[in-house]
């Protein structure tokens, strides 16, 4: 998911097509809550989900919103982080988005909840 946003977005595609899966649907709320993307939807083909995510362009130029997106937790190394560790990313310009037990969320919700998790990606 992260990398067909992130090739998207450097050709400056208006609309991703994404299979749907839970944890690709609750990144992409994720992404729309915190305003990295404008909207998505998710629609049938056939017996197959996919999510039409719609990236976010500004002003006239369309520059991107999201500058960079990186993969953090891979199968070969997860990457976890407590209450107490959780990521800053470029000082709070970013976002890091993580997996926690309460579901997906960023890093700052993980902190005011005081819960930890697999830390998934960061963006900014």
């Amino acid at each position: 998911m992260l990398t067909r946003i992130r090739n998207a977005n450097m050709v400056k595609h208006q609309i991703v097509e994404i299979p749907a899966t839970k944890m690709s649907k609750a990144i992409a709320a994720t992404l729309k809550e915190e305003g990295f993307i404008e909207n998505f939807e998710i629609y049938n083909e056939n017996i197959a989900q996919y999510l039409l995510l719609s990236l976010k362009y500004k002003g006239q130029s369309r520059e991107r919103v999201i500058n960079k997106i990186e993969r953090i937790s891979k199968p070969g190394l997860r990457v976890y982080a407590n209450s107490k560790t959780l990521p800053s990313v470029l000082d709070g310009l970013g976002i890091a988005i993580l997996s926690t037990p309460k579901g997906v969320m960023t890093n700052n919700k993980a902190k005011e909840l005081g819960i930890g998790g697999e830390v998934l990606c960061y963006i900014w």
